[in-house]
């Protein structure tokens, strides 16, 4: 994991198009803002590990002739 330190109004780059700045810092909390492009999703961690059980949990539940029937 690589770990920067930024001041409100820095930001860092992820690839050629992704930007992280930091908007706020207060206490110990901080308000990051993102300019992604649209094709990129963007999810707080906990949403996104939400998304990915209630997937697998679906995908566990069907059986071979369901996804046929999808075919």
């Amino acid at each position: 994991m690589l770990a920067l330190s930024r001041k409100q109004g820095e930001s860092i780059m992820i690839g050629n198009n992704i930007e992280i700045t930091v908007l706020e810092v207060k206490g110990e909390q901080i308000k990051l803002g993102i300019n992604a492009p649209k094709s990129i999703p963007v999810y707080r961690k906990e949403l996104y590990s939400q998304i990915q059980d209630a997937n697998r949990e679906t995908v566990s539940t069907l059986d071979m002739e369901s996804l046929k029937k999808l075919l």
